[in-house]
């Protein structure tokens, strides 16, 4: 497995398609929907330009939406959005070989490796998360990895 350096681009470059920057803008409409308060992360996961799954971080279906303990933790058992969106799409007739995911923030190394197994090749990310484990682990695996810089805010 190779290692290569991820591409980061800025919302008005040219080398990003029309639709790459479609899909972020929505992952970044769909985080809105989390009931977080920490941090609110939205998910796309795109297949010949069509979204066939999402999802947002937040608790799984049934439990309270609370996602954070007294001491304002993230409680152990709240969903990344990543596994969110890949848990409905692994649920439906789709499939995600050779799609493309974009995220709000870059995925941590438990969500890399579903992201691997569920063979997506691409995956476009705005904000960095601290641990970059994740993304070192995708780079190495081969996934296509490349940063979104919002340049609006």
């Amino acid at each position: 497995m190779s290692f290569k350096k991820h591409s980061i681009y800025t919302m008005s470059d040219n080398k990003l398609t029309k639709h790459d920057l479609a899909y972020m803008k929505m992952a970044k409409e769909w985080s809105k929907l989390s009931y977080c308060k920490r941090k609110k992360v939205g998910a796309l996961i795109v297949k010949d330009k069509r979204i066939i799954s999402d999802g947002y971080n937040g608790t799984p279906s049934g439990f309270d939406n609370v996602c954070e303990d007294a001491s304002g933790l993230t409680k152990w058992h709240v969903l990344h959005a990543e596994a969110n969106a890949i848990s409905k799409v692994a649920a439906s007739t789709q499939n995600s070989d050779g799609a493309s995911l974009y995220v709000t923030l870059s995925p941590c190394k438990e969500c890399s490796k579903l992201i691997y197994q569920a063979g997506i090749k691409k995956v476009f990310y705005m904000e960095q998360y601290s641990d970059t484990t994740g993304l070192e682990f995708l780079k190495k695996a081969g996934v296509k990895v490349v940063q979104i810089l919002d340049n609006n805010e």
